[in-house]
């Protein structure tokens, strides 16, 4: 194995002989680095951790933590994380516990200072979470969805693909894809925009967006009479589909 100096690394870790490791870091047994890794001074990583490629860890940042869940049992269970993340500093990102054995970040998210993510998560692809964002346990992010700084998320809550949730919010259930959410309490702030033109969504599409979720939060309905007047009135392209999909698997309800 590959010498660093300065760090506590076990025998029982598998690290690809690429992996750049800064000084007093420590690397515990059972943990799998792949290539391309950079891992920066002060970095923790606990056991059943396995991280992807061409992933930059920063300072103090703690990863494979036992969960903060006094039904945690030590079970084997592990944090996964894919390729081409940035985890800045001082993050803290639990392992998963029987319930579903892992919590997964995707590929190519930014995690910045301080972030907390909690047991049984699953982060998907391109996910921004800003300074401070606190994630409780068996949250989901949605594709490229984006959260602000400071904002607190309830466990089970879910944040769908393409939306955006404001600085120093908390969430309390399930916001829905493609929107943006803001305010106190959150709710529904029209769609995002933004984020949609920047990712090559046609104004036909976004416009549609925009009638579904008049339809769900600005008309009489209640969200059955809701979905199926979309079902009615709209073709179900994938877009909507994922919409309607969203909304019938919520368990907490929408914002």
């Amino acid at each position: 194995m590959k010498k660093y100096k300065n760090c506590i690394i076990s025998s029982k870790s598998q690290i690809h002989d690429s992996v750049k490791i800064g000084p007093f870091s420590i690397i515990d047994e059972n943990v799998i680095i792949s290539k391309g890794t950079v891992i920066h001074p002060h970095v923790h990583i606990l056991p059943n951790t396995i991280i992807g490629e061409d992933n930059t860890i920063h300072q103090g940042s703690i990863l494979g933590g036992t969960p903060q869940d006094i039904k945690f049992e030590n079970e084997k269970t592990e944090l996964i994380i894919g390729n081409g993340n940035v985890i800045r500093e001082y993050c803290t990102l639990n392992r998963g516990t029987k319930a579903t054995g892992e919590t997964v970040v995707g590929n190519n998210c930014l995690l910045m200072a301080y972030v907390h993510i909690a047991h049984d998560c699953i982060i998907e692809d391109k996910v921004i979470l800003a300074n401070g964002v606190q994630l409780a346990g068996h949250g989901f992010i949605g594709y490229h969805a984006i959260i602000g700084g400071m904002t607190g998320i309830h466990q089970f809550c879910k944040v769908g693909e393409h939306s955006f949730v404001g600085a120093c919010r908390v969430v309390l259930q399930d916001v829905p894809p493609y929107i943006l959410a803001t305010g106190d309490p959150l709710k529904y702030s029209g769609i995002n925009s933004v984020g949609l033109r920047r990712r090559d969504f046609s104004l036909d599409t976004r416009n549609i967006i925009k009638k579904i979720y008049k339809i769900i939060f600005m008309s009489k309905f209640n969200i059955n009479q809701s979905i199926e007047t979309i079902k009615e009135r709209f073709k179900v392209t994938d877009e909507v589909q994922r919409i309607i999909t969203f909304i019938e698997n919520s368990e907490r309800g929408l914002i």
